[in-house]
């Protein structure tokens, strides 16, 4: 078990699930959807998310939100558990993050003494080969993140859970916005998972174009995302796709923090690993 928290978390990230703007608001508007899919960048909103059975896992629907077949080289999922529910592994050479946003779920694995539980704004890591099963008495969404594990750096990377809000903020020079990594910094881990914060009419100072992919997914507040030549209106619940090189910007609106989730592949020689 990750801790017992000091407040209550487990509506923390209610709108990534029951989003301000939802599909039931949007049934007078037949055809209407926000999301947006380009060459380089996608808007996945939530009232296009379309959920089925994720293949192995029991009682459990997944929206596959990022997956190969747009460019990218990781998948992005939103599982949703329901009760007595149980996952199935990533593919041979596959390793897998998982964040809780609703519920709470037990995991074991080899690599574990004893059964850790996994609640809202808590996290794991599992590596490529290691056995391990997710499980949740109650219903339970998980934004899972999965690559294969390109090679690398001395030492093999380890299974481990954590809370975002037991790491540091780490300094961000020229910037605003507060930080979290989840994952060690290291040439161990070919990506990494970054928790950033943005209060309301915050910005991003660097108006970023970059070799780096990301996945995000808005899990709290509202703001304006430019990517490319485009600039969207977005809220929690929201998910974005980013390609290389794809010129990004973000900016926080309304009243309240606004806080996302992002993979961004790292520690990785881009001549080495092109994909």
């Amino acid at each position: 078990m990750c801790g017992t928290a000091a407040t209550d978390t487990s509506n923390m990230y209610s709108k990534v699930t029951d989003p301000t703007l939802s599909a039931s608001h949007l049934q007078d508007l037949p055809g209407f959807t926000r999301s947006v899919y380009e060459r380089d960048h996608a808007l996945i909103t939530p009232e296009s998310q379309v959920f089925s059975p994720l293949p192995g896992w029991v009682k459990t629907l997944a929206a596959y939100l990022i997956t190969p077949a747009m460019g990218a080289h990781f998948t992005m999922y939103l599982a949703s558990m329901a009760g007595n529910s149980s996952s199935a592994e990533p593919p041979a050479g596959v390793e897998r993050f998982v964040f809780v946003v609703k519920g709470e779920v037990s995991m074991t694995a080899d690599l574990l003494l004893d059964t850790a539980i996994l609640m809202v704004d808590e996290f794991a890591y599992i590596p490529a080969g290691a056995k391990h099963t997710l499980s949740s008495t109650f219903s339970a969404t998980l934004v899972v993140f999965e690559r294969r594990y390109a090679v690398g750096g001395d030492a093999a990377p380890q299974l481990f859970t954590g809370r975002t809000n037991q790491l540091p903020n780490l300094e961000t020079p020229g910037e605003v916005f507060e930080l979290r990594k989840l994952l060690p910094a290291t040439p161990t881990y070919d990506f990494n998972i970054h928790v950033m914060d943005f209060q309301p009419g915050e910005y991003l100072n660097v108006k970023e174009v970059h070799y780096n992919q990301h996945g995000l997914l808005l899990l709290e507040g509202r703001g304006i995302y430019r990517l490319g030549d485009k600039w969207y209106p977005v809220q929690a619940g929201d998910v974005i796709w980013m390609a290389p090189f794809v010129p990004q910007w973000y900016a926080a609106l309304g009243t309240t923090r606004s806080r996302y989730i992002l993979y961004k592949d790292t520690a990785r020689d881009p001549l080495l690993h092109p994909y």
